[in-house]
Order: C-alpha cells, then sequence, then structure tokens
C-alpha cells in the first residue's frame, strides 16, 4: 500500500539555530557498503514505487528542503511525532532516499529512537554498534556508519544498551558524536522519539538545525500537536507531514496515467 502524507508550508527556521553547509569532502574508504532487500513492507515508496502521489510529495518536500540547503540555512533534521504510531519512522526514511538524490547527496539517517528502534528491523538489517555504543563508550561514530545500496545513503543504527537509554543522552556525549559526523554530511537525519511519552526528543533538538512533526491524519489528537510545538518551541518546528491522508492516489491517479513518467 502507497504512503499517503501530506505537507504543511514549511515556516522559515530560526537562525540561531543553523549552521552552513559543510565545506569538507567526505572521506568514506573504510565505510561498510551494506545491499538492501527493498520489500514493500518497508513502505519506502519513494523507491518502490517512484510514480506514486507519495513519492511525488517526498519530492516537494526535498525541493522545499534543498532550498534552505542552498542558502546555507539547513543542513540536520530532527523527524519526530506528538505520539508513537504516528509513522515518522517511515517518512524518515523515504525522506532519507529522497534527499540522497541516487548518491548524489551524502546523507546520514541516525536510526536515535533508542527506547524503540524500528529503522533496522524495517529494513532487515543485522543488530551491531551503533548510537548507543558510541555515546556510552566513545566509539567513533564513523566506524559504526554503513552505507545502504540501493538506497544511497548512510545509516547510523541504534546499538544496544542495558541502561536507560534518556540517561546516554548527556549534551557533552551527543555533541562528541555530533563532531565527529557533520564535517562528512551534506544532510543528517535524526529518526527521534515520540514526544509524548520522552524527552529524548528535546535533548536531540540542541543538535539539530529544525524540526519536522509527523502527524497522523485522523488519528493524532490536536492537543498531543499543540504540545508537541510548545516542546520544542515553534521557532525549531519547520514544518508539519500529515501522514495516513486516504484518498490521495484516487486523487491523482488519472493525472500519473496521463503524464506516465516519473520524475526522479
Amino acid at each position: 500500500m502507497s504512503q499517503k502524507f501530506g505537507v504543511f508550508p514549511l515556516r522559515e527556521p530560526n537562525e540561531a539555530l543553523l549552521r552552513s553547509p559543510a565545506a569538507l569532502e567526505p572521506a568514506f574508504k573504510d565505510i561498510e557498503v551494506e545491499q538492501v532487500e527493498v520489500l514493500p513492507e518497508s513502505r519506502i515508496v519513494f523507491h518502490n514505487e517512484p510514480r506514486s502521489p507519495g513519492a511525488d510529495r517526498f519530492r516537494y518536500l526535498r525541493m522545499r528542503l534543498r532550498e534552505l540547503w542552498d542558502a546555507g540555512k539547513l543542513r540536520s533534521l530532527l523527524i519526530t511525532s506528538p505520539l508513537p504510531q504516528d509513522g515518522k519512522s517511515t517518512i524518515a526514511l523515504n525522506l532519507a532516499t529522497a534527499l540522497a538524490e541516487h548518491g548524489k547527496r551524502t546523507v546520514l539517517l541516525i536510526e536515535a529512537d533508542l527506547h524503540h528502534p524500528t529503522l533496522t528491523s524495517q529494513l532487515r538489517l543485522g543488530v551491531r554498534d551503533g548510537l548507543a555504543e558510541c555515546l556510552e563508550e566513545g566509539l567513533n561514530p564513523l566506524s559504526c556508519v554503513r552505507r545502504l545500496d540501493p538506497l544511497g545513503w548512510y545509516l547510523l543504527p541504534s546499538g544496544r544498551t542495558e541502561k536507560n537509554p534518556t540517561d546516554l543522552l548527556h549534551p557533552s556525549a551527543i555533541a562528541n558524536v555530533m563532531s565527529k559526523l557533520s564535517p562528512h554530511f551534506d544532510w543528517i537525519l535524526f529518526d527521534a522519539p515520540p514526544l509524548g511519552p520522552l524527552t529524548d526528543s528535546i535533548s536531540l533538538s540542541r543538535f539539530a538545525d529544525a524540526s519536522l512533526v509527523v502527524v497522523r491524519a485522523g488519528a493524532t489528537p490536536r492537543e498531543a500537536v499543540e504540545d508537541a510545538f510548545k516542546q520544542l518551541g515553534p521557532k525549531h518546528v519547520l514544518g508539519v507531514v500529515l501522514n495516513g491522508m486516504e484518498g490521495l492516489d484516487k486523487l491523482y491517479s488519472k493525472y500519473h496515467a496521463y503524464y506516465g513518467k516519473s520524475s526522479k
């Protein structure tokens, strides 16, 4: 089934929270390349259904984000949601695939939901050292990153810990990880925990230029959305992705049949 979502207009980000694009070329000669079988259940419609309305909406989102990237205003993005089951991880997977532009851009997706990581399982990857070990043991995060083909982007998995994950998110530890990663990537995306039950996304948001909030149509209560904005701060929220919009395929099906070709 196609992923269905919509995007509200993006607001201008807070200049104080944004950094200029990195000028350094990435040095990835030692990074492992892993082949991924992108199955339908992974719901990466940008790869599996490139002609779908959902894929087109990710192209539109990429275009809007790229405007800020070109202006030197945006390189890192926190992707979160008010509540669990809003679909933030699926949005993160599709956005990473769209921003990578078939390997033209270096995009890192960090599996930062240490309480309930789902990216690794969605992609059917084996468990290995990742963000938790970097925060807890000081591992070099580049040693834990792997490139995923044919998706064309890089993943820092969650890793494993027996501690309370929230205790690992100390600002100095996160800053150390980001200092080693930031020079090497055009884009860094955080698949962060939902805001409702946890405070982890607030800690992580300090190290992202802006946030995208994923909301499920007809399911996420308005009060939860308003609370998410309050927690992050309205100036940090770049936009809202409305996930689960029924009827989008029917609305656009005749136009896709007419034009036929898919843009990349």
